[in-house]
């Protein structure tokens, strides 16, 4: 009985020992980790805020914030566990294991890393460009550590990953300051084919967004089934694209119809035989 009281103590003597030991650390780790936090939260919101007054690549600030704060929040728990007291040299062998293991099985995830450090490099679109890629079209919102964030015209958010994007071929509508606008403009085979251009011009001269140079074309290039085709070639700055596009298109069929050109659709002739 008291070679069992003996062995209590000694146990609650241990118990103490090791509370008074690791306790304290164990307290003081968690200090460091609130405190910690709190300076890479500021630490992060500086830096992004310096980077908006440098005026720095938008598409650049969100991926440098995320890198950022995760680099810091791995540096502070290496450093607690170290103040814990936990064998770095150990722990380092055991994350190299499982760091293997983890790239093995989000090897996908890594790709898309590198996608996003490719596409900030050679900044094949940014933040506010109007693209097209793997099917989707959008305005560049955000370029994420991962993926890819795209607004679309209908205000619709498209999350796509990096690596797709960084390896397969996109459209970048924004990098050019003008664009050339294409359309078709069809007329019936008793048209007077002049007057038909003459309309068309003179509907693209009286609009003040469509450029002169390089000078706007109106060419018959078709001899359909059902019309004779005018293929109609203007340019005009980017952002006036779509609605020079919408207007044109219902300009010239009000014009077509005050003028009394007809503008064909297909149509074919049935004819009935009787058999007696």
């Amino acid at each position: 009985m008291e070679k069992s009281n003996i062995d209590i103590d000694a146990l609650l003597s241990k118990i103490a020992e090791l509370a008074t030991t690791y306790g304290l650390k164990l307290i003081l780790a968690i200090v460091v980790l609130v405190v910690g936090l709190i300076i890479i939260r500021t630490i992060t919101k500086g830096v992004t805020r310096v980077m908006t007054k440098a005026n720095v690549d938008a598409s650049l600030v969100p991926f440098l914030k995320s890198l950022i704060s995760v680099t810091l929040k791995v540096l502070l728990i290496i450093s607690i566990m170290s103040m814990i007291g936990i064998q770095m040299t150990s722990f380092i062998a055991v994350v190299g294991a499982a760091g293997l293991a983890v790239g093995l099985a989000l090897q996908g995830t890594l790709q898309n890393f590198a996608g996003g450090i490719i596409i900030l490099l050679f900044k094949p679109y940014k933040a506010g460009d109007y693209i097209t890629t793997q099917g989707y079209s959008g305005t560049v919102k955000e370029i994420q550590i991962f993926t890819t964030i795209l607004t679309t015209p209908d205000n619709q958010t498209i999350i796509i990953p990096n690596s797709p994007i960084a390896v397969n071929a996109l459209t970048n509508y924004s990098t050019q300051d003008t664009r050339r606008i294409d359309f078709t403009f069809g007329i019936g085979y008793d048209d007077d084919i002049d007057k038909a251009r003459s309309v068309i011009m003179r509907i693209i001269n009286e609009d003040e967004r469509i450029l002169k140079t390089p000078e706007p074309l109106v060419k018959i290039v078709n001899l359909g089934d059902s019309s004779v085709d005018f293929a109609t070639r203007v340019w005009v700055n980017s952002g006036d694209y779509w609605n020079v596009f919408f207007d044109i298109n219902e300009k010239v069929k009000k014009s077509f119809d005050n003028e009394g050109i007809s503008i064909p659709f297909p149509q074919q002739d049935v004819h009935l035989y009787k058999h007696d």
